[in-house]
């Protein structure tokens, strides 16, 4: 199968539609010059903060996104999602705004902050095992027993195509723009802003990064195929993926120039430059793109304007610090 054949899971028309529909509910974040940083990172660096985003994580575009594109009688019965975490914050702030019931399952190992901040916002967490596909049974379980409406963190069309609006932010703010770095771990950031900056700018390059210790988008890339993965423990909680999403896998074969992976140590020495050099609290999760140019994991340019998209920052404040002093970091498998 030629997977640059499939019909297209969303387009650009549908990320328009979302970047209109969310816009009065989130923060346009800024694009940040990181001016200081170009000796290390080889290049004219911007950062996208989307830890300043409400609920501290990009997952919101897509969450709005996909509960506003229902009809009332869903909205009405409540929505149910399977998260390590973010996601799950970025429902349960949406069903608070517009007064739905929301329900979360997440791993119990999950940060504590992620758990407590849906718990605070309203959501009925569930805490289940990180296993994914048993998380995911658990969600069709709690859906057919409540009739919940199921949104998906990554397969969810919807939430691809909010997500995406990151990609409209970025070429209105910077249409000069050449590459965006993405962390992948699901794979629906990357889906929604390989396939908004294409249509807007088919020159740009769009490199997805992932965590070496769960490839799977990396693998699948490679074996022509997708591909599951047993993902090792890791720093980076929020990217972990045993196996490329369906609707994900088409859109990143269709657009994403380039995967790389970055190695835990690597990360974390992003992490502490983003807090040193842009004064900005990032979890790991969102300082893989850093991390690939600091370990020089793709070419480019000294005048070559390159965007990292910064997730997400929910991590607790002990575990960071004791990141920046260079403790013991704990990993999550």
């Amino acid at each position: 199968m030629n997977i640059k054949e499939e019909r297209p899971v969303i387009n650009i028309e549908d990320i328009k539609a979302a970047y209109e529909r969310i816009k009065p509910y989130i923060r346009h974040t800024p694009l940040l010059d990181a001016y200081n940083m170009k000796s290390e990172l080889g290049c004219e660096a911007y950062m996208k903060p989307e830890m300043l985003q409400y609920v501290g994580a990009f997952k919101l575009r897509g969450a709005l996104n996909a509960i506003l594109s229902m009809d009332e009688s869903k909205r009405k019965r409540g929505i149910i999602t399977s998260s390590s975490g973010n996601h799950a914050q970025a429902c349960a702030y949406a069903g608070q705004l517009l007064n739905i019931p929301v329900t979360v399952v997440i791993p119990e190992d999950a940060p504590a902050i992620k758990i407590n901040n849906a718990k605070a916002m309203g959501a009925n967490v569930i805490l289940w095992e990180r296993d994914y596909f048993s998380r995911l049974d658990k969600v069709k379980s709690e859906a057919a027993e409540h009739g919940y409406e199921i949104v998906h963190p990554y397969e969810d069309p919807r939430v691809m195509a909010g997500q995406g609006t990151i990609a409209i932010e970025i070429l209105n703010d910077l249409p000069d723009v050449d590459k965006i770095l993405v962390p992948i771990g699901g794979g629906g950031l990357i889906s929604g802003i390989a396939t908004a900056s294409k249509a807007l700018k088919p020159e740009i390059k769009i490199i997805g990064v992932q965590p070496s210790a769960s490839p799977a988008y990396f693998n699948s890339r490679k074996e022509g195929h997708r591909v599951s993965v047993d993902p090792l423990p890791t720093v980076a909680d929020g990217l972990a993926c045993r196996q490329a999403g369906d609707n994900p896998y088409i859109m990143i074969e269709k657009y994403v120039d380039d995967i790389v992976t970055v190695d835990d140590e690597q990360i974390v020495d992003s992490v502490r430059l983003i807090a040193n050099k842009a004064k900005l609290i990032a979890e790991p999760s969102s300082c893989v793109g850093p991390a690939a140019l600091l370990y020089k994991k793709l070419s480019v340019r000294p005048d070559e304007k390159v965007v990292c998209v910064l997730t997400a920052g929910n991590w607790s404040i002990e575990d960071i610090a004791h990141l920046y002093i260079g403790d013991e970091i704990r990993k999550i498998h």
